[in-house]
């Protein structure tokens, strides 16, 4: 077992931070409580300084995964502190990481989310609370097996209506409730 350098324990500690107040503790995701719970979730920092070391990371990553039973590791997010600092930069990265699914043959089992400190919806202007539901403390990457989604959808037959509920909820929140999750950003001066 690898040891956790200090500097990568701190940034896994503000992700955890974020998701037990944002992800688990507003319900932003009903799904990730529970392997959050039984420990299978991973946390991974990437010290990559390009693109291709990157996705070396990704592939690494998403090969555990596939060869990891779900009782051990169901899912993993992936944080990468230094490279996608600028939003569309990381989601150039995001595609040439889903094209890398492909080329592993993992498509269709594992899916990709992703999460940036400035994540912003297509349909919503920047300033819009409602990209909060994927910003990050850091660019992030969300493994995810497709099986664990199937076995959440099942359990929540409501899932379509997740991201509605969400916009809402931050909405009625506002920008003020936000920040009294007290979440870091630590790449970004302010939020």
């Amino acid at each position: 077992m690898s040891v956790i350098s200090t500097q990568d324990k701190e940034i896994i500690t503000i992700c955890r931070h974020w998701l037990e107040q944002a992800v688990i503790g507003l319900n932003l995701c009903p799904f990730a409580k529970k392997p959050y719970n039984l420990q299978r979730l991973r946390f991974g920092v990437s010290h990559a300084r390009h693109i291709d070391a990157f996705l070396e990371f990704v592939e690494q990553e998403i090969q555990l995964l596939l060869q990891t039973p779900a009782h051990e590791i169901e899912t993993t997010l992936l944080i990468e502190p230094l490279l996608f600092t600028d939003f569309e930069v990381f989601l150039d990265a995001v595609t040439l990481a889903e094209n890398l699914l492909h080329e592993i043959q993992a498509n269709g089992i594992i899916q990709i989310a992703p999460f940036h400190p400035d994540f912003q919806f297509a349909d919503e202007p920047k300033d819009d609370i409602s990209n909060y539901t994927n910003r990050s403390p850091y660019p992030i990457l969300h493994l995810i097996r497709e099986s664990s989604i199937d076995e959440a959808v099942a359990a929540f037959p409501d899932a379509a209506t997740i991201y509605e509920r969400n916009k809402a909820l931050l909405r009625k929140m506002g920008i003020e409730g936000w920040t009294k999750l007290a979440i870091e950003y630590p790449t970004h001066k302010s939020k």
